[in-house]
């Protein structure tokens, strides 16, 4: 059974999340993005344990939930993200964590034993004063079952490998419980060949999550985890991604790391940027307007605790696939600025992803198994060329920086970019 996992998500309890982020939303959208099974995010926040206590149903014993009633084939795990805040070599380290627990009763313990360090219902992520081992510790003596991982680790801030508030391996942040740690989630703006070049992560698996503030499908599972499973149930998820199981996760799905909105440094407040690694350096990450410290990019950070080249493919790797997300294709392939979430789900791009959905199936059928020749008899050559870009890892695009996501160059306006020759990297647009 081939199954599309989204294991971190966030409710409409989470600071800058839409209040549409509710179980009828996310089920609704995320069959038309081909997703079988989520994190219910924010499970640790009362008023939205609440709901999932009343609303949701185990199935058969398997920690697998449903909503009650309802004809949706998504399922959900009990999930939930928090940040802790710890003192480290006379620096404050701020690093997200992800948390999977094989049933509500075990996400109910866990949150009396946490409201000790945070107020929970402050947010749907809780920050909580308490270093990484620490936690770890609690999760594990609550219940050994639990599995926790970094989040978006290399994000710039909030995150283990984070160039302003991390730390440069995880043992430094993990410490003596870093052995019950098996995965990491490279986040948006960093792919599995970027974390390839630190030998110390190869035991680890590189798992993909969306980290999804709002249900709509250009947001809800852009990156994922595909499962082959027999039977779906908690123990088989958590059990494939312990044991980094070639077998039973097949590949991750990943955004391209330049579209992130960290892959490059820059100042945003400033127009500076994208800048590469090198032209970052040469300027001591600097901004050349104001002079402040430039957010470092990801590809720099990546560089800085790399051990390995560029390209290095680690034995027993598991392997992955590039998507972006069809709505916002569509709007390339029609000149529709990005700008605007709104613009993505009303008028023409809205109906016209609505229609090629009809005709093909959900998102990840489209982006990942429908022939070429089925795309061309069902949407624009425009379209089609996009989308087979991606699959080929041949699109190009200006990185993100500062928070500014990356931007696809197509059509006139990539031929307008390749003569203007913004920089000695930037010229190829990856």
């Amino acid at each position: 059974m081939r199954i599309y996992a989204d294991l971190h998500i966030h409710s409409y309890y989470s600071g800058a999340t839409s209040r549409n982020m509710n179980l009828e939303e996310i089920t609704r959208y995320a069959a038309i993005k081909g997703l079988g099974l989520l994190g219910t995010g924010d499970a640790l926040h009362p008023g939205w344990f609440k709901e999932l206590n009343e609303r949701l149903e185990e199935i058969d014993d398997t920690g697998i939930y449903r909503v009650k009633s309802s004809e949706s084939s998504a399922y959900f795990i009990f999930q939930t993200e928090v940040a802790t805040v710890h003192q480290y070599r006379e620096k404050f380290r701020r690093i997200h964590h992800v948390i999977l627990m094989p049933s509500k009763d075990v996400s109910a313990q866990l949150a009396d034993r946490l409201s000790t360090y945070g107020d929970l219902a402050s947010d749907g992520r809780p920050v909580l004063t308490i270093t990484p081992a620490e936690l770890v510790d609690i999760i594990l003596e609550t219940e050994k079952r639990c599995l926790i991982f970094p989040a978006h680790a290399w994000t710039p801030w909030w995150s283990v490998f984070g160039s302003f508030s991390g730390v440069d391996s995880l043992e430094e942040a993990y410490e003596d419980r870093v052995k019950d740690i098996h995965a990491l989630e490279t986040g948006l703006s960093s792919d599995p060949p970027m974390n390839w070049r630190v030998s110390s992560l190869d035991r680890l698996t590189l798992v993909s999550a969306s980290d999804a503030h709002s249900p709509y499908p250009f947001r809800l599972g852009r990156e994922a985890v595909a499962f082959e499973l027999d039977r779906l149930t908690y123990e088989e998820v958590t059990d494939a991604i312990r044991k980094k199981d070639r077998n039973r996760i097949i590949m991750t799905v990943e955004v391209p790391p330049a579209y992130g909105k960290y892959h490059w440094s820059g100042h945003r407040n400033c127009n500076v940027g994208p800048l590469s690694p090198e032209e970052a350096k040469s300027i001591g990450y600097k901004c050349s307007v104001c002079g402040k410290k430039l957010t470092k990019g990801v590809d720099d950070r990546v560089n800085e605790l790399a051990d390995r080249p560029p390209n290095y493919i680690p034995e027993g790797s598991i392997g992955f696939k590039y998507a972006i997300p069809l709505q916002e294709l569509i709007a390339v392939s029609e000149g529709v600025s990005l700008e605007s979430e709104h613009k993505l789900m009303s008028g023409k791009i809205w109906k016209e992803y609505a229609r090629i959905i009809s005709a093909l199936g959900d998102e990840f059928r489209i982006m990942f198994e429908v022939s070429e020749e089925e795309l061309r008899n069902a949407m624009t050559p425009q379209l089609v060329n996009l989308i087979m870009a991606v699959r080929q890892n041949k699109i190009k695009i200006i990185p993100g920086f500062d928070g500014v996501y990356g931007r696809i160059i197509f059509g006139t306006e990539e031929k307008m970019e390749e003569r203007k020759h913004i920089s000695k990297r930037l010229e190829d647009f990856f």
